[in-house]
Order: structure tokens, then sequence, then C-alpha cells
């Protein structure tokens, strides 16, 4: 079976520039405020950064915690990537085959495994409390005491730059001991994350002169925003692996993100990483957020669902013509999908791009253009926001263009709340009276809520009519005020995303009142349905 080894020859024989991807968010991206991955979290993303062709996956310190005890136990079959275990050097003043955690790492079973090692001699002395004599034979005596169990090992410098900066003589010292004790990769780290890209560049360059036989790596921290322009830096001076998080995540402001290293590497200085699966890295990014249960940030650079989002009509216009206008690469080289948002800043282009991916309407004529801005910038005046509810805007050009169905006529409603005496429980209840056709119809529901209790009669209302109305799921509810300094008689927006289980769609409503708010939004998400699903007008 080919190892990693040889994998990544085979990479450099047929690309001189190939750089080996290497990622943490097993481990310090566990380590964001907030992320608690289960196994079953990290064998899902074990799988899926096989997937995406990764060539390392740093799966987690054996025996830290019971996550980590079971994890490597169960660690599934990959067809890509290889796992690497983490540990560090042994203690000062024992022997290496008596470390616990040295013991723990072969245990682990894994091919590779990753130790970190200090490199700043201010640690040595005021963390590790030992002599710099001392730390330069725990480096080389637990890498000799792990190669004797053939073990690979990669070195991680910790706080290499740093040190370098204060002691570059003990810095230089402490990684060639590692190289000499037989460390396949020497990881440079900015662990506190303060460096600059400049700073990273002369530093890696100086390193790859001074041991030529040494293959690096980086690890960079992003405490100065500077993380991925830091690993860019690094490679350009001579590193062949970048270590990173999917997304960024990692303690305090985060690890450097390959979701933005490795495209700006791969596409832009024609590095060789993952290939053609980095058309996944949208998918991957997403998913690995949905198992950290975080929000996938909109505006993340390449892989957030603004990173291609044009809102101003000039900027519209301009990618409508060439994308090369207002977007640094085609999103869809990444996985993701060019957006064009409906606002009050819309021009024509932008509304005729927009047009052009709707579900339901599909052709207008020139002359209804303007009607269609100037209505939605009259509608966004008040309030509304259609960048983010486009059943709704392909409701209003409907009604622009006089086809919109009309399924029944709102006669009214009506919403009461009652305290039950002594329980402190409030219960509401709505009524809503509509006419489909000739036929009156009036009904009564109760609910979680004012909102719900609505959504529930106008469904028991049309049921009978529109049976499909049965497949639809309210998936999300927000409201936003809009003027805070009107008090309780504030503007708000309602946004409500529906779903039957395949398709998705998102409305809006505004006004002062909440509830007449949601009315718009639950409307709107109906006759969206029903037209979606080809229900008959009665």
């Amino acid at each position: 079976m080919q190892t990693a080894e040889s994998s990544t020859e085979t990479k450099t024989n047929n690309n001189r520039h190939a750089i080996e991807v290497y990622d943490t968010t097993l481990r310090d991206g566990a380590q964001s405020e907030g992320v608690n991955f289960s196994c079953s979290d990290k064998i899902k993303i074990i799988k899926l950064l096989d997937n995406l062709g990764v060539d390392f996956i740093e799966a987690g310190w054996p025996g830290a915690n019971p996550v980590d005890i079971e994890l490597f136990k169960t660690l599934p079959q990959l067809k890509h990537s290889k796992i690497t275990a983490f540990g560090c050097t042994r203690k000062p003043g024992i022997a290496a085959k008596d470390d616990k955690i040295l013991n723990m790492l072969i245990e682990a079973d894994t091919e590779i495994l990753t130790i970190f090692g200090k490199t700043w001699d201010f640690h040595v002395t005021e963390a590790l409390g030992t002599t710099l004599d001392e730390n330069l034979k725990m480096i080389s005596e637990s890498i000799n005491f792990l190669k004797e169990h053939n073990k690979r090992v990669f070195f991680d410098a910790e706080h290499f730059f740093d040190g370098y900066k204060r002691n570059p003589d003990y810095a230089l010292l402490a990684v060639k001991s590692a190289v000499e004790a037989g460390a396949e990769r020497i990881i440079l780290c900015d662990t506190n994350g303060g460096c600059i890209n400049t700073e990273i560049y002369r530093i890696t360059k100086e390193i790859s002169n001074a041991l030529p036989q040494a293959k690096l790596g980086i690890h960079a921290h992003n405490d100065g925003d500077m993380a991925v322009a830091n690993s860019i830096a690094a490679v350009d001076a001579g590193a062949i692996q970048i270590q990173g998080t999917i997304n960024g995540y990692g303690e305090r402001c985060g690890n450097a993100n390959l979701c933005s290293i490795i495209p700006n590497l791969q596409l832009k200085k024609n590095y060789s990483l993952i290939g053609s699966n980095i058309k996944k890295l949208v998918f991957v990014a997403n998913s690995i957020s949905e198992i950290a249960n975080i929000n996938a940030s909109a505006n993340q650079p390449f892989v957030g669902s603004s990173a291609f989002a044009h809102k101003a009509g000039i900027h519209a216009s301009g990618v409508a013509k060439n994308s090369e206008t207002y977007e640094h690469i085609s999103p869809e080289l990444i996985g993701n999908s060019r957006k064009i948002l409906i606002s009050d800043q819309a021009g024509s282009a932008s509304i005729k791009e927009k047009i052009e991916h709707l579900r339901l309407v599909k052709d207008i004529e020139d002359s209804q253009i303007p009607k269609i801005i100037d209505r939605i910038k009259k509608l966004e005046w008040k309030g509304f926001a259609f960048e983010g509810a486009e059943a709704s805007f392909e409701l209003l050009i409907m009604d622009i263009l006089g086809s919109k169905k009309q399924y029944f006529e709102l006669l009214g409603y009506r919403i009461i709340g009652d305290t039950f005496a002594g329980l402190k429980e409030i219960n509401t209840e709505a009524s809503v009276k509509l006419k489909i056709g000739e036929n009156i119809i009036h009904t009564v529901a109760e609910g979680d809520g004012p909102v719900n209790a609505l959504d529930c009669a106008f469904r028991k209302a049309l049921r009978n009519v529109y049976p499909q109305i049965d497949l639809y799921k309210l998936n999300d509810f927000k409201v936003r005020i809009l003027d805070s300094t009107e008090g309780t008689a504030a503007h708000v927006r309602v946004n409500i995303e529906t779903t039957d289980g395949f398709n998705k769609w998102d409305t809006v409503g505004v006004s002062q009142n909440i509830i007449e708010a949601s009315y718009m939004a639950i409307i709107d998400s109906i006759i969206y349905g029903l037209i979606l699903h080809g229900a008959k007008q009665n």
C-alpha cells in the first residue's frame, strides 16, 4: 500500500509545486469557543476531509479525553488521507521510554505522529522550568524513541518565530536537533499568531537555507489576522506543508483557514494541493460548520454564501457582461455560486440577472423593468429586504405582471391570548375568515404563541381545498427591529424560511405590528408553495 511519504513523492515528481495539506480541525478547531465535537462528529469530519483529499488529518491527542480515547479505537478506513496522532516531547528529567504521553502515542497505532517541542528559550526556562540543554535532549530523545517503534514523526516547533526573533541561535539549534533525530517534517509555528508575512517569509527562508535537508511546514494562528498571508509567505519561502483548519476554527482568533489558503495557492499561485476536489470546498466547509453547530460566515472569502454576491446595480451590470469585472475567480471553481441581490441599489442588469435564476418567472419585457425597480425601492424604503426573501421577490414580480394567482381572499383574522388562572400560562388562539371561490371558510386554531396560532389557523382553513399545504413546514423564523428608537411602535421585519422537504423558499413581511408582518410572510410562503406545486386556483 502506498504510504503518505511515497504519495507525496509522486505528487512532487508530477509537479514540483506540490504542497501537503495537513488539517488540524479535530484538535485545534475543537479548541474554538462553543465547539464540542463528539466521537461521531469527528468521524464524520474525517470522512469529509478524506473525500476533499487533504494529505494528513490530525485526529487528536490520544488519552487526553474520553472522546479522543474512543476515536482512536474506531478510526475509519480512508481512501487518501493519513491520520496523525498529536502529543509532545517527553517531560524534563525522565527517560523517553517512561513518558506516559509518548507511550500513549505509540498505542494510538497510527503510522504518523506529530509532537511539539519548545524552541523559544523563554518558554523553556519559564514554562517548562528546565535548562536549554535538557530541552534539546527532550526533542531528540523523544523523536528517537518514536522512530525506534517504527513511527514517522513530524515535529511542531512551538513558538518558533517568536523564539527565533529573540534567540535565533537557540531556535535553530532546537529544530536542528529534530532534523538530526529523524523528524520528517519540521513545522514552524506562529503559536501566538502575532507575526506578519514579511517576518514569516524571511525567517522561513533563513531556516530553509540553514537546513537544506529539512522539509518545512507552517502552522499559523490568526491573532493578527495574518494567518492566511503568513502561510502563503512560508510556502513561497520553501515550506512544503501547510497546517490549518476548515473555516479557520481554533482557539482565540482561530487558526489559518484552509478554505482560503487552498484556493489561493492552487488557483492563483499554481501549486498542487487537492486537484479537482477543490470543487468540494464549499460543501465541506458548510458541512463542518453544521457539525460544529456554528453558523457559517456569509462573508467568508471563497466559501461564504456572500463571497460572490452582488448588490450594487453597477456591479451586477459588470458581472453580467464579464464576471472578471468584479470577481477575482469564478465561483464554480470551488463549488460556490454567484448571487445577484435585489435591493434599492438594484439596476436593470441586476433585475435581469436575477430573473434568469428564478423558479417561476422566466421572461419579462424590458418595459416592465422600471416598474419592478420602482416598486422595490419604495418597499425597501419601508423596511422590506428582498435579498434574503427571493420567494417574496418573485411574487412581487408576478403581481406587477398581473400573473400572481389569487388562491383565496382574506376577510379577516383575530388573535386572542388568555392566561389560565394560577398557572401563568398563556393560551393563544387565532381565527381566520377566508373566501375561496364562492365559499366562506371560518376556522379557529390554537398555537404556541400568536404566529404559530395564526399559521395553524390558515393551514386548517386551506387544507381541504389545497391539500398540498400539508407538505410545507416553516423551517426558520426571524424578527428584526428596524428602528429601535421608536420603542414598541418600531417597524419589524419578519423573515420566514419554508421547505417541502426538497425545496426551500424565503419570504418577508414588514409592519409596526409583528403579527401583521408575520401574516405577510406566512401568506407569501403559502402562495409561493401552492404555485410551486402547481395548485389550481379555485
